[in-house]
């Protein structure tokens, strides 16, 4: 993958876990695997802990996840408890795959384990707890997935279970809480002791004309940018100081694909701004006062 898209950066590729999740309706689950029938052309595909392994392995991913169930987040207590033994299953045999292959392109390939348990306080200890057992089995220096959170439970729930998870992973390792999600989510998890993040949020928003900015959300659809040839964020990217808002305004409404090509950009650099910011406020110590002022602002509607 590196070669092929001419990126010499790490590259972190998921297990399909999601997939099992958001497809429910075009897959089969069983211990063995998940069977999925494709949406395209209907051929089927079966995924094993095994097969999974192997596939990130040999697109060279630099960060590989373990195959999961992602339950939903409204998932009974009952149905929640199955598909945590299910993915722990799972996950000991992802291990057992990852430490018997080698990586094939001469770098370094981490494996993390992702930590299910629906929104169930006790799962989500177990769940953890069984993951620091199992990064002691892997000398690859890698860390934590958080998953099953942001995919129908309250946000306050989720930031519960972030809590009780971060309590008991390492704190020398990376935690991962995978897609989430807004701006806001980002720093309260951050503030929990979450490191790394991924979501579609930043471009599929910015594709529908919602553009984040330290002074609240734009919706460049709106009829009242027509007019304003400010540029799109004084303090933002270098797109966004060439480009107006009434220019952004009437690629929108014209349908012009570059209007998506600009929003997207301007949301992913403030994303990076974003956590660059915390990252200094975290060093300052002055975090928490900072995250709170940013947060009412972000809240704000323009």
């Amino acid at each position: 993958m590196h070669r092929f898209n001419t990126w010499d950066r790490p590259i972190l590729t998921d297990s399909g876990g999601f997939q099992v999740f958001s497809l429910t309706g075009i897959r089969k689950l069983r211990e063995e695997g998940c069977e999925f029938r494709s949406h395209i052309d209907g051929s089927k595909h079966f995924f094993t802990p095994e097969n999974v392994m192997d596939t990130q392995r040999v697109i060279g991913a630099d960060i590989m996840m373990a195959f999961d169930e992602c339950p939903p987040g409204q998932s009974d207590h009952q149905y929640a408890t199955n598909s945590l033994r299910l993915t722990q299953r799972w996950l000991e045999r992802c291990v057992k795959r990852f430490n018997e292959t080698e990586p094939l392109y001469g770098h370094r390939q981490t494996l993390f384990p992702i930590v299910q348990g629906c929104t169930y306080k006790e799962l989500r200890q177990d769940a953890a707890k069984h993951v620091v057992d199992i990064l002691g089995q892997l000398n690859d220096g890698g860390g934590a997935s958080i998953g099953g959170l942001a995919v129908g439970e309250p946000t306050e729930v989720m930031y519960d279970m972030i809590e009780v998870v971060n309590d008991i992973l390492p704190k020398d390792r990376p935690r991962y809480l995978m897609g989430v999600g807004t701006p806001q989510n980002l720093l309260e998890a951050i503030e929990r002791g979450v490191d790394m993040f991924d979501c579609v949020m930043p471009t599929r928003n910015g594709r529908n004309g919602m553009l984040f900015t330290y002074e609240g959300t734009i919706n460049m659809r709106n009829q009242k940018w027509q007019d304003d040839f400010s540029p799109i964020d004084p303090d933002g990217c270098e797109i966004d100081r060439i480009h107006s808002k009434a220019y952004l305004h009437h690629l929108f409404k014209a349908q012009e694909l570059l209007a998506l090509q600009i929003a997207s950009i301007h949301n992913l650099a403030f994303y990076l701004r974003l956590v660059t910011d915390a990252r200094q406020h975290i060093e300052q110590g002055d975090f928490t006062q900072w995250k709170r002022s940013v947060i009412d602002n972000l809240g704000r509607r323009r």
